[in-house]
This record gives structure tokens, C-alpha cells and sequence, in this order.
């Protein structure tokens, strides 16, 4: 499929590695300007000359900020004003026991999986409505439908996320502008290699061998697990929806930064 996006801007969160920079990537290959999205200057200055060697003619844009918490949203936010493709793929994971799971691992997951996308959806949205185009995309998973037992934390925002992507797809249906989540399933990327490292070093085996083990042992149940080719299969789950009467009014911020 050739998808034409010349002239548009993106903003991709967390876009410097793993499912993020491969999403940047596909915009770039398809015309789109791209904002690169990371916590630190080394990691998205080492993105973006990636993406300039892997997409030729490509001209990328850098926002360093780290959304798990409001000051850092405002701090990306200063240096982008608006954009026609939002993603948010911000996220973290990781498995813990339950019990073991303080308010502050809570805190920290719902802040980041959740409100980093409340914020910047606020933030962006209204200019979207406004020009009467856009697209936001919610990296959600599989574990929105399917709660892990070992990441019980890490399910409940994701399921949040798909809440959010259904009333936002509500709120601005018929305005132009489309609201909706993807829900990947187990994806070897470069955080699973890092949560997978230790297993790796105690084992000898390949990072990719102890990743199937890993899906038939703790996601037994995936979509995915029985398909040799796991790792590369989305899930797209649509939310945007019709509207008979126009969406309310965008609200006009004084700062987008706000």
C-alpha cells in the first residue's frame, strides 16, 4: 500500500527505539515530516541519523521530554505547536507480582500509559478539529483485552487507553479527524530484549527462542502464539465512529502549552 502523506506533520512518542521508531519510520517512508520523540538528546539524536541513513532525503525533528509526568508534557509541547498525526506510544512495562505492586509503580504506569496521552490529546487535538483533518493513534496491547496475571498494572491502563480512544473517537466524530488504538501483541523489541536480558545471560539461549517460550508460557492464550511469525502481527482496534451532528466546538487555548 503507498500512503501519500507529504505535508504532514507527526508526532510519534517514545519514537527513538522499538515499536515507536519503526511507526516513525513508516511516516517517513511515506512523505510525512516527523517529529522524533525520546527522554534523552542522545537517544533521539542517535534516532534521527538513523532515520536519516535508513529513509534517504529525510528530515527529522527533535522533542526531548520525558511524559510520565505533566512537566514534561508541557516541556514537549513548547516546541510543538500542532501536528495533523498524533501517536501515542509513550509506555512502560514490566512484570510484578501483585502484591508486591506499590501506589507508586500504580502512579507511575497511569501517568505514563494514560495521562501522557490525556495530555498531549487535549494539547493537539483542537487544531486538528479546527483544519478539519487529523489522525491520533493509541499504542495499546493485547493485554487491554487479555490481563495478564503477571502485569496486572500494566493491563489496567491499557485498558484505560481503549476508554480514551472510544470517547475521544466520539467526541470528534464527524469533524474530520479519526481516533483509534492498536493492540500488538507480544513484539520483540528493544524493551522486551531488555527485560528478557538477565534470562538470556542466565540461560545461554537466544533472546528470540526465550521469547516464543515466553509467549506459550505466560500468554498462552495470545492470538499470537501459534503463528511462527508472531512477533510482526498487529491488532488494529477501530474506534472513530460517525456522527449525525457536528462535534462540539474546539476549545482555543492560549497556549498550546497550557
Amino acid at each position: 500500500m503507498n500512503i501519500d502523506l507529504s505535508g504532514k506533520v507527526a508526532l510519534v512518542t517514545a519514537s527513538t527505539a522499538g515499536i515507536g521508531y519503526a511507526i516513525a519510520k513508516g511516516l517517513a517512508a511515506s512523505g510525512a515530516e516527523v517529529i522524533i520523540n525520546g527522554r534523552s538528546e542522545h537517544s533521539v539524536n542517535a534516532a534521527m541519523a538513523r532515520l536519516q541513513q535508513e529513509v534517504p532525503g529525510f528530515r527529522p525533528y527533535p522533542a526531548v521530554a520525558d511524559l510520565s509526568d505533566a512537566a514534561g508534557v508541557s516541556q514537549l509541547l513548547q516546541a510543538v505547536n500542532e501536528v495533523d498525526i498524533l501517536v501515542n506510544n509513550a509506555g512502560i512495562y514490566g512484570p510484578q507480582d501483585f502484591y508486591a505492586t506499590d501506589d507508586a509503580t500504580w502512579e507511575n504506569y497511569w501517568q505514563t500509559n494514560v495521562m501522557s496521552g490525556v495530555r498531549l490529546s487535549r494539547a493537539l487535538l483542537p487544531a486538528m478539529v479546527r483544519k478539519g483533518w487529523g489522525r491520533v493513534v493509541f499504542i495499546s496491547s493485547e493485554s487491554a483485552r487479555n490481563i495478564p496475571a503477571d502485569m496486572i498494572h500494566y493491563g489496567v491502563t491499557k485498558t484505560a487507553q481503549l476508554s480514551l480512544a472510544r470517547g475521544l473517537a466520539k467526541y470528534v466524530a464527524g469533524s474530520g479527524v479519526t481516533v483509534n488504538s492498536v493492540l500488538p501483541g507480544p513484539t520483540l523489541s528493544d524493551g522486551f530484549a531488555e527485560m528478557m536480558k538477565d534470562e538470556v545471560t542466565r540461560t545461554g539461549k537466544p533472546l528470540e527462542q526465550l521469547a516464543k517460550e515466553f509467549v506459550m508460557a505466560q500468554r498462552p492464550a495470545s492470538l499470537f502464539s501459534a503463528r511462527p511469525r508472531w512477533m510482526r502481527w498487529p491488532i488494529w482496534w477501530s474506534t472513530s465512529v460517525r456522527r449525525r451532528h457536528p462535534p462540539p466546538p474546539a476549545p482555543r487555548y492560549g497556549s498550546m502549552a497550557a
